[in-house]
Order: C-alpha cells, then sequence, then structure tokens
C-alpha cells in the first residue's frame, strides 16, 4: 500500500506518493486546493493507500500560521472522506524553503524554480520522504 503527502495551501497543494514498498517519494502533481478531494478520491479509487500525510502550517515559534486553520479543515474533510485511511499530520515549518533550495541544489533554472506548482509539488515529496526514512529507522534503545 502506498502512502500520500499532502503540501497543502489556499491555493495549490502539493501530492507526493510512496512506492508500493514505502521506501521512496515522488512528486504525483500538484492541484487546485478546491480540487484536491476530487483528485484524491480519483486516485485512492485505483491506488491502494493505507497513510495520508498532511503539512501542518506552523511558524517558527510553534504558533498557527494564517493557512493553519484552513489546513485543520482540510484534514477533517480527508478524514469524512477516507474513514478506512490514516490521516497524520507531520510539521511543514520549512518545506516551502526546503523545496525552493533543493530546486537551487539540482541546477534547475531561475525560470523553472518559479513555479510555484513545482514547490508545492517538491515540498511534499520531501516531507513524505523524511516521514519514510524516520519510520524505516529502528527505535533506539
Amino acid at each position: 500500500m502506498r502512502i500520500l503527502a499532502i503540501d497543502f495551501g489556499k491555493k495549490r497543494t502539493g501530492i507526493a506518493v510512496s512506492d508500493p514498498m514505502q521506501i521512496i517519494a515522488q512528486g504525483l502533481t500538484t492541484v487546485e486546493t478546491h480540487m484536491a478531494l476530487v483528485f484524491l478520491r480519483d486516485y485512492i479509487q485505483k491506488e491502494q493507500v493505507s497513510t495520508i500525510i498532511v503539512g501542518e502550517p506552523r511558524n517558527l515559534d510553534d504558533s498557527p500560521t494564517d493557512a493553519t486553520s484552513a489546513a485543520l479543515e482540510f484534514i477533517k474533510k480527508l478524514k469524512r472522506h477516507f474513514p478506512g485511511i490514516t490521516i497524520e499530520t507531520v510539521d511543514e515549518r520549512y518545506s516551502s524553503k526546503l523545496a525552493s533550495q533543493a530546486m537551487i541544489d539540482m541546477g534547475m533554472k531561475k525560470k523553472d524554480r518559479m513555479k510555484k506548482e513545482l514547490i508545492d509539488e517538491i515540498a511534499a515529496t520531501m516531507l513524505l520522504q523524511e516521514y519514510l526514512d524516520h519510520k524505516a529507522k529502528p527505535p533506539k534503545s
């Protein structure tokens, strides 16, 4: 079964997916946020998904951002629409900045780095890969 990651935004939502063995994250797409549930419903009908992780927007001091309440509302909708799928939140404090830096490190042209939908998809991919890496580590004894 796959794990989906969502980098929620008020306008656009980046989506990433794991391989069936839950080892590698890859960007799936970016959708307009108002179409995200429709996209997810279609995707989940075709692919087996065990978990959806959603980045929860927070300020550096852990206070809510202007997008936090919308993200929490979206999470409630996910739980209502997909009751058989585990929904988890993850800290997404640095996701867009890390995605932008990753694009620079990959040598992407400035024109391509300006595409916000690509940043959202890469941010979701990075959230998911971090989640998968953390999940794969054995607990310290």
